[in-house]
Order: C-alpha cells, then structure tokens, then sequence
C-alpha cells in the first residue's frame, strides 16, 4: 500500500499521522525542524505548543470548544489523549505542561511501526501520491512560495503574537492571589488556577499610558497588520480605546482580592500556570509587539510583577493561511491539485484544537483514499463540520479570516429559542445534536 505524505509534524500533522497509521495505512512524516528552525519554536518535538498551553474550554454542554475536545476525544485522537494525560489545573480549561505534552506526542508517534518520521525540509509541492500539507502558520518561505505557485494567488496573511512567560518565584504573592474567575473548578486546585494581579485606576491608566508610549516592532516592508480579533497585541487593543482591556484581559469581574475583599481592583491582569511544577505562568492574553526592552519595562509596571523574571518574553510573527473557501474542496483538497490536502492552520482554522481537528480529518480522509475510500466529512451540525464547511465554503471568500470553533457556525436549532436569553437551552441542544451526529459519523466508518 502506497504511504501518505504528511509535510510538517505540529498539532495538525501529528494528529493527522496518528489517523492515518490508526486506518492501518503506513505514514512518512516530514518535519523539517530542528535542522531548519523558526522564530517561535524551540525545540524539534512534535506538535511543540509556541503560543499558549491552553486548549481552552474542556466544557462539552455549553461551550463549542469543549464540544471539538468530545469529538477528537471519540474518534481516539492523539493530541487530546496526550493533554489528558499532561493536564494542568485550569478551572474550567484544559491547559497542559507543554514539554511534557510534546514530549509524549513524540513518542508515541516514534514508536509506531507505521509512522516513519523523515528530518528535513520538503520545498515544493509533489505532484503525484497522496499528500497532507500541515505547515501551519510558520511555512518556510520555499515551500510557501510553491503553495503560492499552486494556487495562483497570495495567501492571505495576519499578524499573531505570543505571551510572555514569568518564573512563578519572581511573582509577589504578598500583592497578587490565587484564584480562578467566578471561583470555577471542581477541585480547589482549579478553583486556585489562576494568579492575579490588582490595579487601582490610577495603575491602569498609568500602565495604559506607558503601553501606548512604547518601542514596538516594526513590520517589513509589504507587510500589513491585519490581525485576528481572537488574538489582539494588548497594545493594539489598548489603541482601540482606554477601557478595551479591562473589558478584555484585564477584566476584573468575579474576582475577589484574598488581601483585601472590600477593595474591588480597577482591573486585574491574570497569569496561567504553563507546566506541571508550577514553576512558570503564562500572562492570559498579553500577546504583544512591544521590543524586549519595553515588555520588561511596562510589565514590570503590574503590581506583583515589579521584580518578575520572564522565561520568556512576548513577539510576533506574520501567520499565513490559504483562501480555503476559494482552494479547497469538503474534501480538504486542493481543487487545481487534488493529490494535496491541507491541514491546520494553513486553512484558515485558527486556535491549538481547531488545528489539531482538521488534521484529524485530512489523515482519517487521506488513509480512506489510500484503502480506494471515499470519506465525506461530519454533517455540520458538528464542531468539525462546522469548521470544515466554514473553510470550504461557508465563509465569505472575499473577506475571508481565521475562525475559532464557535456556535455562530451550526446550522440553528429550530426548538430552541434565539437571543441570548435562550443559551441556557440552546448551547445544550447544539451539544447533544453534535454528539449524536458525530457518532453517527463515527459508527458509518
């Protein structure tokens, strides 16, 4: 049997190649890390998490995300076993010690006698066997330029930034406190999840000022700063309106202050744990552009944080994907060239699960077509169809952009009222109906 190709071993190729072995079918892995590196990466394990070690909500009743989690988790999905297996206290979210998570996904892709994983980088697009392009965000520019090639047009591009990460030890306890917003968790772990951080006003509008005021990096030449709303620069929200970020990452509702419960903070700058010592913690949603100098300048500026030590610093990089309404097929191929499908964030899915998911189903369809198979995708009432019929034509193609996994993508619920007083029984019955159609997916396979 002919193998599948998979070009790029992140959360998508991963998974994708995981897939494909489960189907029986044998798999040659590229990944061209770490002989060629980029800007963001660290290391050359697979599926290595650059931005976040969240995937967000683990919910399965009342939030989409969560609902994606279900379906990877029944259709033996790599990735979600393995953040099962290296989870973290999160409250509600299912974040993970990201060394130890693609440590894991390593291994078990070694030593599966299917999968071969081959080092090096692969710049252009064969034209004959079957191939899954997982490239993500972070294509080199060879084999970028050949997509471009391929598909007769620029792809389109944003601008995605990573937060910086603090040594836990740095952090003054004697100001900041324990706890997860609305004290939500089943655990007291969980509900202790989170380290906060209390602004006056005065603070805030002193650390908005200063935000404002600094060095930033400067784009190249022909770039634009198209960003994706789901993952703003704090100063570009801070550009947007004084207010933006204490009704966004810096929000301080349902949270009380463990030093001083009458006073209400102004706002409050949360940090996530990020590994399972507990030793580093992640600033929730203080993706930035500001140069070095400036980060540990202004940062410095939070109560709590005025002698924190960063194990690392925020940045950004330019994160391009393909105009998938106008490229691919529900197949996920691409139409001029259909020995390629596309996979992850290259297709325009944006967030570690999404990526993950459309992997899933290029390697479940690629080991189908191996087998002379033909597989459709899940009906859209589910998270992955949803996603999948977003990219592949549900989305407007002239203002095409990355998209989270979100109810606004589900055909409606007829029984269900609309409006936001309906969610308490609408969110359930999109859940349910997602379940039932997933299965089904899974049982005619």
């Amino acid at each position: 049997m002919e193998p599948v190709h998979i070009i790029g071993a992140g959360l998508a190729g991963s998974e994708a190649a995981w897939q494909v072995a489960r189907a029986g079918v044998p798999v040659i892995l590229h990944e061209m890390r770490p002989a060629k590196g980029t800007f963001a990466h660290k290391t050359g394990d697979c599926a290595e998490m650059v931005c976040s070690n969240s995937f967000r909500s683990d919910d399965d009743v009342m939030n989409a995300v969560g609902q994606l989690h279900w379906e990877m988790r029944a259709a033996g999905g790599l990735i979600m076993a393995m953040a099962d297996r290296h989870k973290l206290p999160a409250g509600g979210a299912l974040a993970v010690d990201r060394d130890a998570f693609s440590a894991a996904v390593t291994q078990a892709l070694q030593a599966d006698p299917l999968i071969q994983i081959v080092p090096g980088e692969i710049a252009d697009l064969p034209r004959d066997g079957n191939w899954i392009v997982a490239t993500g965000p972070l294509t080199s520019d060879a084999l970028a330029q050949a997509i471009r090639a391929a598909t007769g047009t620029d792809s389109l591009a944003f601008f995605d930034a990573i937060a910086p990460i603090v040594h836990a030890e740095t952090i003054d306890m004697s100001v900041a406190w324990e706890q997860s917003r609305y004290d939500k968790g089943e655990t007291e772990a969980e509900r202790r999840a989170y380290i906060n951080c209390p602004m006056t006003r005065e603070q805030y509008e002193a650390f908005i000022d200063a935000l404002l005021a600094a060095d930033k990096t400067e784009f190249h030449e022909g770039e634009t700063a198209g960003y994706f709303d789901g993952c703003l620069p704090i100063e570009v929200m801070a550009e947007r309106g004084r207010e933006t970020l204490r009704h966004g990452p810096m929000k301080p509702v349902g949270l009380t202050n463990a030093h001083d419960p009458a006073e209400k903070p102004h706002a409050v700058v949360q940090l996530r744990r990020d590994n399972a010592l507990g030793t580093l913690y992640n600033m929730v949603g203080f993706q930035t552009k500001m140069k070095y100098g400036a980060q540990t300048r202004v940062f410095r500026m939070i109560p709590g944080l005025e002698n924190a030590s960063f194990a690392r610093l925020g940045g950004i990089h330019r994160n391009s994907f393909l105009n998938s309404p106008t490229l691919l097929d529900d197949r996920m191929r691409l139409r001029q060239r259909p020995n390629l499908r596309f996979a992850g964030q290259v297709t325009g899915v944006e967030g570690y699960v999404e990526s993950a998911a459309m992997g899933l189903l290029a390697g479940r369809m690629a080991a189908a077509q191996a087998q002379g198979r033909d597989l459709p995708p899940p009906a859209p009432t589910t998270a992955m169809g949803a996603l999948v019929s977003h990219i592949t034509g549900g989305a407007e193609a002239k203002t095409f952009q990355p998209m989270n996994v979100n109810f606004g993508l589900f055909p409606p619920l007829d029984e269900a009222r609309s409006g936001r007083k309906g969610r308490k029984d609408r969110y359930p019955a999109y859940t349910q109906r997602a379940k039932d159609d997933f299965a089904a997916w899974l049982a005619a396979q």
